[in-house]
């Protein structure tokens, strides 16, 4: 398979703001793609349009062989995106852990719930999991005595539990202290070395230069330039782009 993810002419309003504007891209299999822009540019948006936890109006999205064509109803549609989503893990800025839940229940909530896992099954994959991210003896700690660096690898767990085709990432890092982001760093650059296609919405441009493939720069909800982090670092084309890394490298 050429692609892995395809999304094509994607179009989102948020009541008469044009938020993404005929978004179209392809991602390959095992591949690692950077989304990088200003604040409001479109890229937790899109994210969230992919898996749609937002609606898009317009366009088609094709996530491993599944394709839900946008602006669909009824149950054939629900069905569709459903599938989508269990080809999809998503890691938020926030953790969105669920506090009266251990740790361990957080990770195997949705093998059990959404797959119908028997519980003896979903706990190995859970610990299996938790043991990936560094917190099997975390297991039975609830969020709120977990720091924030533990609560997101947490919800990688979580999100690996599922077994999904392909991670999206929304600023994983952004909620944290300084000191805690590199160990949430250290577990995506794993993700990466065991060739999991990820999508990363990232201010970390460290980890954009040194583990994407390839960069996506957004601005006012559309691509307007792409390529290799060295090409991009190095040598942008658009003026937007050079004014956005000028700032942010300074």
């Amino acid at each position: 398979m050429s692609h892995i993810v395809r999304v094509t002419g994607l179009n989102k309003h948020f009541d008469h703001i044009h938020v993404l504007k005929d978004i179209s891209f392809e991602v390959a299999p095992a591949e690692v793609i950077c989304i990088i822009g200003r604040s409001g540019s479109g890229k937790s948006t899109l994210l969230r349009c992919i898996n749609f936890l937002e609606q898009p109006e317009f366009g088609a999205i094709e996530v491993d062989g599944v394709t839900v064509q946008a602006g669909g109803k009824g149950r054939d549609y629900q069905q569709q995106v459903h599938a989508l989503r269990l080809k999809t893990g998503m890691v938020f800025q926030s953790f969105n852990l669920f506090a009266h839940m251990t740790a361990l229940e957080n990770v195997i909530e949705g093998p059990v719930t959404v797959k119908g896992m028997p519980k003896n099954e979903a706990i190995e994959l859970g610990m299996h999991n938790l043991e990936k991210v560094g917190l099997a003896e975390k297991r039975d700690q609830y969020p709120s005595r977990l720091s924030g660096g533990q609560q997101q690898r947490v919800a990688i767990a979580r999100a690996l539990a599922m077994e999904p085709r392909v991670m999206l990432f929304d600023e994983p890092t952004s909620a944290l202290d300084p000191e805690l982001i590199g160990e949430v760093l250290a577990v995506m650059q794993q993700l990466v070395e065991e060739g999991m296609t990820m999508l990363t919405v990232t201010h970390e441009m460290g980890f954009a230069r040194k583990f994407a493939h390839r960069i996506l720069y957004m601005h006012d909800g559309r691509f307007v330039e792409e390529g290799s982090p060295k090409q991009l670092f190095t040598n942008p084309q658009d003026e937007r782009t050079r004014a956005f890394l000028s700032h942010l490298l300074t």
